[in-house]
């Protein structure tokens, strides 16, 4: 699985468009194949800012079967007339933080 992390920077006064916008387009992005999750969160400090959280199977997946389809120009179409600048895009991978400790457990003795 790899997060694909977008950080998109909406026009300030449009923030509410910019989220109406999204609801419209989330089944374009959502129903790719090779999609396990979609989440947009906006920021508390900065309202102008927006994270966009997608789970995919690869990178590859993210590639050809959104951005290099007609899905990304209908996705775009929809959000992309909000955008202050173009989002900063990377993936990442999970690192693994070891075995969850049980309820008995004593950090201060282990």
């Amino acid at each position: 699985m790899v997060l694909e992390v977008a950080l998109i920077d909406v026009t300030p006064g449009a923030e509410e468009e910019f989220a109406a916008a999204y609801k419209i387009a989330y089944p374009i992005l959502a129903g790719t194949p090779g999609c396990r999750s979609v989440r947009m969160t906006r920021g508390v400090e900065s309202a102008s800012r927006f994270v966009l959280l997608v789970e995919w199977d690869s990178v590859e997946a993210h590639l050809e079967n959104f951005r290099n389809s007609e899905r990304f120009p209908q996705w775009r179409g929809w959000i992309g007339q909000f955008f202050a600048t173009p989002p900063v895009v990377e993936h990442f991978l999970d690192v693994p933080a070891g075995d969850r400790p049980g309820p008995d457990h004593n950090f201060f003795t282990d």
